[in-house]
């Protein structure tokens, strides 16, 4: 089980402003593309469940993920996550030819088929995605991740804290932007959710 804290910044000046103070803090800058794929009757995501390819800076790693059940309440989100990483360069030809991904050895394709009995004549359909600029900063024993997420219909900027005491997270954070004038509310829904939507929250 994941468990993150998710807190949404109000806009592209609380995104730079709290960047700007972190930047002492800086360890990585990551630039994500992210695609998501089900099958055409929707068997994965009639389950709450969602299979996405995470592909990072230009293709130097690919991660495919199983996510499962998501609930966000309160700014905390919790999520069965399972993860491996793929050969960019295969995971790129699946997207290409999407009958290739159900041939190719993968623990979480192999649960896919399993699970939710989606097999090699059922196929796959890929649903699209977006791009994430994800700056991660080690800030008093914590991993933060500031994202700048562009969908085809506008940007969202968001910072998330993976932690097993997400209430004590989350009372730092907020006391933390509060006390630097960064507007930001209670993250509503995943960006999954958001992309699917087509309109920003």
């Amino acid at each position: 089980m994941e468990v993150e804290v998710k807190l949404r910044l109000q806009d592209s000046a609380a995104h730079r402003q709290l960047t700007t103070i972190l930047s002492p803090f800086l360890s990585k800058t990551l630039h994500q593309q992210n695609l998501f794929f089900d099958t055409p009757k929707n068997t994965l995501s009639s389950q709450l469940s969602v299979l996405r390819f995470r592909f990072l800076n230009n293709e130097a790693r690919c991660i495919i993920s199983l996510k499962s059940k998501p609930t966000l309440v309160d700014g905390v989100s919790r999520v069965e996550e399972d993860e491996e990483e793929l050969d960019p360069c295969m995971a790129r030809a699946c997207v290409v030819d999407l009958a290739r991904l159900g041939k190719i050895e993968s623990r979480i394709l192999k649960r896919v088929k399993e699970e939710f009995g989606v097999g090699e004549e059922m196929g796959f359909v890929c649903l699209g995605g977006f791009e994430n600029k994800r700056e991660v900063f080690y800030w008093k024993n914590l991993k933060l991740e500031v994202d700048e997420t562009k969908y085809e219909f506008g940007i969202c900027y968001e910072v998330e804290c993976e932690s097993g005491d997400p209430d004590g997270v989350k009372k730092l954070l907020e006391e933390f932007l509060k006390e630097n004038g960064i507007g930001y509310s209670y993250s509503k829904m995943t960006k999954f959710a958001v992309f699917r939507s087509g309109n920003l929250p």
